[in-house]
């Protein structure tokens, strides 16, 4: 999820079943309102430091993933003392009696977790997220995560996303360079939907000029 550092007024990310184990990319996304993260391989809630400084956090979906741990209220009660302006956990409204008991029950995160050598998205081994992930196909993941995104937007009053205008990060690639260029893909054309007219001829000018390069870059090489 490197790509998540060039792309700063994102505001509504779906990473739900990609093996994602470190949300350090993420500190740089301050617009971000919405985030899913259900069945991933987050193993430490100190993951949790690298979302403390997002202003407009209102909605984590982070269960199923190897951090929530055996003791359930633990884990929402340091999620809400880290996080107090949610609004929403893990498609549970968040109340003011929670977060006045999250300062006493939950643990304050001060400190990063200790950095991983395994790339995030490409583990060493890919033989148990590849068997999990043949339990949902791609298109089983994509309405599952659009219907979990607006049944949340529809509960706090916001419009649903619709389908043409939802994007997923595909949890089926297994090739990391091809992953990275359809996480690429996908940032680009949800970003796009922001644009106003002007906004759009920018990046239709700037999308001719680069295919001009490539063009004359196979020109030369022929």
């Amino acid at each position: 999820i490197s790509i998540c550092r060039d792309l700063p007024n994102i505001e509504v990310i779906t990473f739900s079943v990609n093996g994602i184990s470190d949300l350090e990319p993420l500190n740089q996304c301050q617009n971000l309102s919405e985030l899913y993260l259900r069945k991933n391989n987050i193993t430490s809630l100190n993951e949790l430091f690298y979302l403390k400084n997002l202003p407009r956090l209102r909605v984590l979906w982070l269960s199923e993933n190897p951090c929530c741990g055996s003791d359930p209220h633990h884990y929402r009660m340091t999620v809400l003392r880290n996080l107090p302006s949610l609004q929403k956990l893990d498609n549970q409204a968040v109340t003011e009696e929670e977060l006045s008991q999250a300062l006493v029950d939950g643990e304050e995160i001060t400190a990063p977790p200790a950095r991983r050598s395994v790339e995030n998205g490409c583990p060493e081994s890919t033989e148990s997220s590849a068997a999990e992930s043949t339990t949902e196909t791609e298109s089983e993941l994509l309405n599952f995560s659009l219907e979990e995104t607006n049944k949340i937007r529809e509960e706090l009053g916001m419009k649903p996303v619709p389908r043409d205008k939802f994007s997923s990060f595909s949890p089926r690639e297994t090739d990391c360079n091809r992953k990275k260029r359809n996480n690429v893909l996908n940032a680009i054309l949800l970003l796009m939907k922001e644009l106003d007219a002007e906004g759009l001829e920018v990046v239709q000018q700037t999308v001719g000029r680069r295919l001009q390069a490539f063009r004359k870059k196979e020109l030369q090489e022929e």
